[in-house]
């Protein structure tokens, strides 16, 4: 017998406040965003950052930031509650993540890569997690900057996804390991 089921309303969602995001506790991990070009794109990873609870977003070379229109449409409003910082460069912004104790991946198509099913991120460490430009990719002097790159598995005719979906899964994929 199949149960009933109907869509929660929204009050019913227990979603967190802004301010009550704000003060929350996050997973420990950062997004870096290397020449983003797609305005919907940004506005999805903070989409995507508020749904993870992530630290952080950090905007590199010639990412937008907010505020912006075209991000707040698809943000619909997480720009104002996940952090977010601008960097002129993203092997700068590896670098210092590093130095701070973060190990860092990159979102990528690389010899050596560690498919995403057996990525087995530290538990003692922060991570950041590196997405390139919709055409370019990561950059390759900030993949050589990182601890090494994380590729997801693919089985059709085409070569990536969309970047931002990449974020849902690879995000996803690291805060399951985290609640488990």
């Amino acid at each position: 017998m199949k149960t009933r089921m109907r869509k929660l309303q929204i009050e019913e969602m227990g979603r967190l406040t802004v301010e009550e995001f704000k003060e929350s506790e996050k997973f420990p991990f950062v997004i870096v965003l290397d020449n983003i070009r797609s305005l919907a794109n940004i506005g999805s990873f903070f989409r995507t950052a508020d749904a993870f609870r992530a630290q952080k977003i950090i905007l590199c070379g010639y990412t937008q930031s907010p505020p912006h229109r075209e991000i707040t449409r698809s943000a619909i409003g997480a720009e104002l509650s996940v952090d977010w910082e601008k960097n002129d460069s993203a092997e700068d912004a590896v670098k210092l993540l590093k130095a701070q104790g973060y190990e860092v991946w990159c979102v990528e198509q690389a010899e050596g890569s560690v498919m995403l099913q057996n990525f087995a991120p530290n538990m003692e460490k922060p991570c950041a997690f590196v997405f390139g430009n919709e055409v370019e990719g990561v950059a390759d002097n900030v993949i050589a900057a990182a601890d090494g790159c994380l590729e997801i598995p693919q089985f059709g005719t085409k070569h990536s996804f969309n970047v931002s979906v990449s974020a849902g899964i690879v995000l996803w994929e690291f805060v399951s390991k985290k609640i488990t």
